[in-house]
C-alpha cells in the first residue's frame, strides 16, 4: 500500500494518523525559538506547572509570530490536511492554536477522557451522535518540536460508545497526593497502561498527528521532558461554525470569562 494511502486508513479505522518528519529543519528551528519566549510568559502567568499557552492571539506583543504564521501556512500541511480529510480543511488560526510544554516542578497526567460525547454541556444528544460519526468533525492537531510520548490514545474508540473496562478506568484516576516525582510519575503512566488497547503516541521533532476528539485519550508529563508541541484544530466551514457557536466551547467559555472580567475591571474603574 502506498504511503499515502496508509496514512489515510490509519486515520479512518483508528481515528488519529501521523505524518512523520513534515516539517523541515528551519521551520523547527525557528519555532523553537519563538516558544521558549511563550514558556516563561505561561509560567510567570499561571504559575510553574502552567502547560499550555493559549490563544496565542493573546500574546502577539510578546512573542515572535511569524515563525507560527509560516506554520500555519506551510504547504506541506495543508496538503497532509487536504489528503485526508477534504480540500476544504484547515487548520484554525491565532484565536486557538495553543503551545503545549512540560511541566516545570512535578510529573503529573491528564485522566483518561474524550473531549466530546453525547453528554456534553449544551449539546442536544441526537445532533452528538451523528456528528461523533462524522470523521470531519472534531479533529486536533498536535505538531512536536521536541521529542513527545505524552499523549495516550485507543484507537478505534472514535465514533462508538464508552466500554465498560473503559469506564472503569477513567473512574479510577491516579492518586498524586503527598507522593514523590518518581512514584507520580510511575502512577500516571500506569494509568496510561490500564486503558485497554491503549497506545502511547510518539512524536519526533516535525512530525505532524492529527486524531478524533471524541475517541479515549491521556497525556502524562515529566518536567525533564521538555516539550513544545503545537497544538490546535482542524475545522471546514460546517465544524467551524458549530463549534464557534457552541456555548461549551473553551473558546465561548474563555471569551465569556474575559467579557466578565473586563466589566469587572470597568465596574471597578
Amino acid at each position: 500500500m502506498p504511503e499515502s494511502e496508509r496514512l489515510i486508513a490509519d486515520y479512518y479505522r483508528d481515528g488519529y494518523t501521523i505524518f512523520r518528519g513534515i516539517l523541515p529543519p528551519s521551520l523547527i528551528d525557528d519555532l523553537r525559538r519563538a516558544t521558549e519566549a511563550g514558556r516563561e510568559i505561561a509560567r510567570q502567568e499561571q504559575g510553574g506547572q502552567a502547560q499550555r499557552l493559549q490563544p496565542l492571539s493573546k500574546y502577539l506583543d510578546h512573542l515572535d509570530t511569524k515563525p507560527f504564521q509560516d506554520y500555519l501556512e506551510h504547504p506541506s500541511l495543508g496538503e497532509a490536511i487536504r489528503q485526508v480529510l477534504s480540500p476544504e480543511h484547515y487548520q484554525a488560526g491565532f484565536d486557538i492554536l495553543a503551545v503545549l510544554f512540560e511541566p516545570a516542578e512535578r510529573p503529573w497526567g491528564v485522566l483518561w477522557h474524550r473531549d466530546i460525547s453525547e453528554q456534553a454541556a449544551d449539546t442536544d444528544p441526537a445532533e452528538m451522535r451523528q456528528l461523533i460519526r462524522d470523521p470531519l468533525f472534531f479533529v486536533q492537531v498536535s505538531c512536536a518540536l521536541y521529542t513527545d510520548s505524552s499523549l495516550w490514545y485507543v484507537p478505534g474508540s472514535h465514533g462508538r460508545p464508552d466500554l465498560k473496562e473503559e469506564k472503569k478506568v477513567a473512574a479510577n484516576p491516579p492518586d498524586l497526593e503527598g507522593v514523590d516525582a518518581i512514584t507520580a510519575e510511575q502512577l500516571c503512566i500506569e494509568h496510561g497502561r490500564a486503558m485497554p488497547g491503549a497506545v502511547q503516541t510518539v512524536l519526533e521533532p516535525g512530525d505532524f498527528m492529527f486524531y478524533r476528539t471524541n475517541a479515549w485519550h491521556q497525556g502524562s508529563y515529566a518536567p525533564y521532558r521538555k516539550r513544545a508541541t503545537l497544538h490546535n484544530y482542524i475545522w471546514n466551514p460546517a465544524a467551524e461554525s458549530w463549534y464557534r457557536n457552541w456555548p461549551g466551547s473553551a473558546l465561548n467559555r474563555r471569551m465569556a470569562k474575559e467579557k466578565a472580567e473586563k466589566e469587572a475591571r470597568e465596574r471597578q474603574s
